[in-house]
């Protein structure tokens, strides 16, 4: 039992200090055979027998091997497997689409610039099914990944070191995400020892090891295993401190992570510009220019024709249901205020009975929460026995796909609340109205009405600040995910 628990441990230690590189070695493993075995089955289904390249007498299948190879080359220039992208975030995602979008779209011009007679399939077939693909697999090694970090395997085991407030800052935003590669297993309180003894009273110091502050971070890190130093901002480590660290690390096997006093800013937004010998970090304004507006409304109004052609069967079932369940319109709307405080009637399938807005105040105030921007009951008696179907599958908001088809919403934004819980909203909560509200977002793909007021708006906030067609595909995703398997819905 002894030796089986020494090797988990030892299995621990490699991963942690290796998960990078392994884990990228088996995704460039699945690109290689998703590639090839893309490429040359399009041209065995396009070309059928054909073995040569018209007018350039060159063999379809050296061609097959050059258009592989290429795609290959790109994703590993773009940094598809850079420890910066794989295994969370959309960033992965988007790297394999552009860096795929590129060399179809390269490879289409040169073929037309030169009149080469290069075969479609590849650009029809090859190209979406392939990027598909590549999508699809790196999707499957992050759920295989995630299911190791449940384990504590491929993931870097750290040291947090700083002061009380920013260490509890670090670790409060850990503890709230799950599956990150970065697993806590000591705290080094920098300060003087009140702060040591006062924190160990705290929330997470019961959980993780609290260290006295040391010149040797070395020893520290093989008392426990741990590969990674994480520093939090804070007042009592100087320049000079962090750089005595640094050389204390041995290179390829230790590393070092500045936390700075940021948050709820996505990766893009963020740059490292050395400036008179000081690594400066530049945060971009979050804007969203004239080119994105568009690309967000067409994508919205090409999305909501499509959805309502799809289900145009099922609007007509739950019509009926609805219709049947008790007496009442099929459809109900309501005011509610839109991007930049404007007024607008949202509209959904009818889940509640007759009249049901004059009892909201009395039901809130019942609850205790008439006070807050975030108007739901738990156990509503107003809701119908159908109407609680629809709203456990989220059915009842697809009619908001008509006001997503006339610019009222977008099919991913912030929810879009009642005039009196906007009434409630501090300065921070007001900047939600800076973008169109959705039919789905962070917040309904991170917890849905489980989520506590704050957690809410930081996640709004978030989605307003870094907004990408990339992120709205990925939370789409999401909320079909959470469809089928609902939570928090009431």
């Amino acid at each position: 039992m002894g030796s089986d628990a020494r090797s988990v441990r030892e299995d621990t230690t490699r991963s942690a200090i290796h998960w990078t590189e392994r884990y990228a070695r088996r995704i460039r493993f699945t690109d290689i055979v998703v590639v090839v075995i893309v490429v040359f089955a399009t041209q065995l289904l396009w070309l059928g027998t054909t073995t040569q390249l018209a007018g350039v007498g060159v063999e379809y299948w050296g061609v097959s091997i050059a258009l592989a190879a290429l795609w290959l080359i790109v994703l590993e220039m773009y940094g598809s497997r850079s420890s910066r992208v794989i295994g969370a975030g959309s960033d992965e995602y988007r790297v394999i689409f552009d860096a795929s979008l590129r060399l179809f779209g390269i490879t289409a011009i040169v073929s037309l610039l030169f009149q080469i007679d290069f075969s479609r399939g590849y650009l029809l077939i090859a190209f979406p099914v392939g990027t598909v693909l590549l999508l699809v697999t790196r999707w499957l090694w992050r759920q295989w990944l995630r299911g190791q970090r449940r384990n504590e395997l491929f993931v870097s085991r750290a040291i947090l070191i700083g002061s009380q407030r920013a260490s509890n800052s670090v670790v409060e935003d850990l503890n709230r995400l799950s599956g990150t590669d970065l697993m806590l297993v000591g705290i080094c309180i920098t300060g003087d020892d009140d702060e040591v003894s006062e924190y160990n009273d705290v929330e997470h110091g019961g959980s993780l090891p609290v260290m006295r502050t040391a010149r040797d971070y070395v020893e520290l890190m093989e008392q426990v295993n741990a590969d990674t130093l994480v520093i939090a901002s804070n007042e009592h480590l100087s320049p000079a401190d962090i750089n005595d660290i640094s050389w204390q690390l041995t290179p390829g096997r230790h590393h070092l992570i500045m936390a700075p006093s940021l948050t709820n800013i996505a990766g893009p937004r963020l740059s490292v510009r050395p400036v008179a010998g000081l690594p400066l970090i530049h945060v971009e304004t979050p804007k969203m220019e004239v080119r994105e507006t568009v690309l967000k409304r067409l994508f919205d109004v090409c999305g909501s024709l499509l959805i309502l052609l799809i289900l145009s069967p099922l609007f007509l079932l739950l019509s009926i249901l609805v219709k049947l369940s008790s007496p009442g319109p099929v459809f109900y709307t309501q005011e509610r205020i839109g991007r930049l405080g404007a007024p607008f009637q949202i509209r959904k399938f009818r889940t509640m009975r007759q009249d049901s807005d004059g009892m909201l105040a009395e039901l809130l105030k019942a609850q205790g929460t008439d006070q807050s921007p975030l108007f739901k009951i738990r156990s509503d008696p107003r809701v119908t026995r159908v109407g609680s179907f629809l709203r456990k599958y989220s059915l009842d908001e697809l009619p908001q796909l008509v006001n997503v088809l006339f610019g009222e919403m977008s099919l991913v934004g912030p929810r879009p609340q009642r005039e009196g819980e906007v009434a409630l909203y501090d300065e921070a909560a007001k900047r939600r109205l800076v973008v169109k509200p959705g039919m789905s977002g962070l917040w309904q793909v991170s917890g849905r009405s489980n989520l506590e007021w704050e957690d809410a708006i930081r996640l709004d906030l978030y989605y307003v600040e870094n907004w990408s067609l990339t992120s709205d595909l990925a939370i789409l995703f999401k909320t079909f995910r959470e469809v089928i398997s609902p939570t928090g819905a009431y």
